[in-house]
């Protein structure tokens, strides 16, 4: 019996599911789409904590998604901007929004909660499922 992409932990659908698949992952895109931005800029646009955020960056970093640039200066500067990898997946937020647009525009959101309740979630899931 041959193995299917799912089996063998190969399906590119279910890789770029847990890729995207988080909510603060596809915002972050969103933003960086349109140049480079700082924390604090990617703070209040989101309304992620410090903690979620910092945390999101650096997977989207070692993932390729994004580059994090330090400036030499007083205080510290540091700026982040979309990589090619990164980039290539603006399209997919681009469909998301079409769809919403579209099919969602009259449908009252859950995911209109709080950026407190979601992080709360994340957590509980994290814990429980490790």
């Amino acid at each position: 019996m041959t193995q299917t992409h799912h089996e063998s932990g190969n399906c590119p659908v279910a890789n770029a599911a847990k890729l995207f698949g988080d909510h603060w992952t596809l915002l972050l895109i969103r933003d960086l789409a349109s140049g480079c931005r700082r924390f604090q800029q990617l703070q209040m646009s989101t309304g992620i904590s410090p903690g979620v955020l910092s945390s999101r960056l650096r997977m989207l970093e070692q993932a390729g998604l994004i580059t994090r640039k330090q400036f030499p200066e007083i205080p510290p500067r540091v700026e982040y901007s979309l990589t090619e990898k990164g980039r290539a997946a603006v399209p997919l937020i681009d469909q998301l929004r079409i769809y919403g647009e579209q099919w969602l525009a009259d449908t009252e959101c859950p995911a209109e909660e709080s950026a407190e309740e979601i992080e709360q979630a994340e957590g509980a899931t994290a814990t429980t499922a490790g």
